[in-house]
């Protein structure tokens, strides 16, 4: 299965809509998506996770790469990721204490 990108702006944010399997064939999309918004000036981005079915250790390592550019442009990167065992790789990886984490788009938006 490949993965499936898609973004919409929210006022100042940037929502990229992320669905299917993030891995090492399918990683390249997201990664050129998320580089042609920073080149474009979006830096305040919300990475909607809901739609994501599986996710390796490429994805995980695009998913940092892309916080360390987005923080070094002065911007933010948060996720949403409403999966349990999407959650769990963030809490074994201790990536949970790296990235700010939304069970819900609403509340992502909102706060």
């Amino acid at each position: 299965m490949e993965v499936r990108v898609t973004t919409e702006d929210v006022g100042a944010r940037t929502v990229v809509h992320v669905g299917g399997e993030i891995d090492v064939a399918s990683a390249d999309r997201l990664r050129e998506r998320v580089a042609h918004l920073l080149a474009a000036g979006r830096t305040d981005l919300l990475v909607d996770l809901t739609g994501v079915t599986f996710m390796d250790s490429t994805g995980l390592g695009l998913l940092v790469g892309t916080l360390k550019r987005v923080r070094l442009a002065g911007g933010r990167l948060d996720l949403v990721v409403d999966s349990e065992r999407l959650l769990k790789v963030f809490r074994i990886t201790g990536l949970t204490e790296v990235f700010t984490i939304h069970e819900t788009l609403d509340a992502a938006l909102a706060g």
